[in-house]
């Protein structure tokens, strides 16, 4: 080789080498999802990019051999070339970044590294959360002891009421007359007097706190870690569909609540969704009042008719039958809570539902009513819509559900649940608010 000729391949590996690292200083970028607050009454879902290791892998294996059997001239036009027709985003419709953010957003995707421009990062959030407080400007909130009325006409002598907008309730603004706000949440469309709600500025900080962040698990089983990284521990296990509290949203993961404590999981296995109360219509309010009033005849039916009256053992130690709480004198949701009680110290094995060798927190809560003839979901997630709602641990009865974020126990009176708690405490017995309370639910 002639030696202009070996000076000019010098100068163009210099400058696919030089090239390369522009690309990554410049445009480096997050795999940033964003979010948009739903209007009242519905929850919204998030999706991460997906994205193909193999590509990338194959698209660095092309360009190696096109390097090493051609002419340094050659590599660099090979490499503009790879730049400009990079197909590793699959099903994503570009949107307004360069080449190089993609590449580089499927190399950060796929190998979990974290890369960031600073400037560009700051910006995304700031146009976020300005989106974000003037969509809560829009929102109509309760702000009552118990529910304020939703008439079809601004006034209280000629205006009808149609529905129920309950406290903390929040529904979308749509204009003012008279000092009475007209809205529209879940099914209900009409008016509520201005002095028991909020809305505009007044409403941003209060969004906030009556809005609830859920993350739905999408996986079999979905690992909680102790740090937002796959390097760090495993706090706990979570099954597909059960629902956590966003406590903090990250790039790429979220922390939430466990009954192990505050862990972290990957966007790539749970989606995103605010959980607003919307206002409930009349004919909602009757439906729902007699689909609880018959749920609640059916499980009592079921329970004097198909508690067990068999005597369970382990080992050496004998369980007396769900029957046998069962008394003219005692409520069967009294009789639930002292049956599950006697269960306390046994073993919690997550995926179980074994009264006596273990099982996890919805496994125990069905199998608990399982011997009083109601079946319910092997789910914390799905035990907060079994029932009928209560209004808060004060109103809580012996043998109602106690929802929590990930975990589910039994009221047990007293302001105390029994629960199997974790793989190291087992089934126990623990104060009722001892964690934030999500719901509580009554069968019987």
């Amino acid at each position: 080789m002639n030696k202009p000729f070996m000076q000019l391949a010098a100068f163009a590996m210099t400058a696919a080498v030089t090239f390369t690292s522009f690309g990554i200083d410049a445009y480096a970028s997050s795999n940033k999802v964003t979010s948009v607050l739903p209007q009242a009454g519905i929850t919204y879902a998030l999706g991460s990019n997906q994205v193909s290791l193999s590509s990338i892998q194959e698209t660095v294996e092309t360009e190696k051999a096109e390097t090493e059997s051609s002419s340094s001239t050659s590599a660099v036009s090979s490499l503009f070339e790879t730049v400009e027709t990079s197909d590793t985003v699959t099903n994503v419709t570009p949107m307004a970044s360069t080449v190089t953010d993609s590449i580089l957003s499927d190399i950060q995707s796929a190998t979990g590294a974290v890369v960031k421009n600073a400037e560009a990062t700051s910006s995304e959030d700031k146009e976020e959360e300005d989106s974000e407080e003037e969509l809560f400007k829009t929102l109509v909130i309760a702000k009552v002891n118990d529910y304020v009325n939703v008439r079809d006409l601004p006034s209280e002598e000629d205006g009808e009421i149609i529905g129920k907008l309950y406290d903390k309730s929040v529904g979308t603004f749509i204009e003012e007359e008279y000092g009475w706000y007209k809205i529209k949440s879940g099914s209900v469309e009409g008016y509520v007097k201005g002095e028991y709600c909020v809305t505009g500025d007044d409403a941003v900080d209060l969004a906030k706190e009556v809005g609830t962040r859920i993350a739905t698990v999408t996986t079999t089983t979905l690992k909680v870690r102790g740090g937002p990284s796959l390097d760090d521990e495993v706090l706990g296990l979570v099954p597909i569909e059960d629902q956590l509290v966003v406590e903090e949203e990250l790039d790429g993961w979220v922390k939430v609540s466990i009954e192990e404590g505050d862990g972290y999981v990957s966007l790539d296995y749970v989606t995103l969704s605010t959980e607003f109360v919307k206002a409930e219509s009349k004919a909602e309010e009757e439906a729902r009042l007699a689909k609880e009033k018959a749920a609640r005849e059916a499980a009592n039916k079921a329970a004097k008719s198909n508690t067990s009256k068999s005597t369970s053992s382990s080992g050496s130690k004998s369980y007396n039958s769900a029957g046998s709480y069962t008394t003219a004198t005692s409520s069967i949701g009294s009789a639930v809570a002292q049956f599950a009680l006697q269960f306390v110290g046994n073993p919690y094995v997550y995926g179980g539902t074994s009264l006596t060798n273990g099982a996890d927190c919805s496994g125990f809560v069905m199998s608990v009513y399982n011997n009083f003839g109601v079946s319910l979901p092997h789910s914390s997630g799905g035990d907060r819509s079994v029932g009928a709602a209560v209004d808060g641990l004060a109103n809580a009865q012996p043998g109602d559900i106690v929802c929590y974020s990930g975990h589910v126990a039994i009221y047990i009176g007293n302001g105390q649940i029994v629960h199997a708690s974790t793989a190291k405490t087992g089934i126990k017995v623990s104060d009722a608010n001892y964690r934030t309370i999500l719901a509580v639910r009554r069968i019987f």
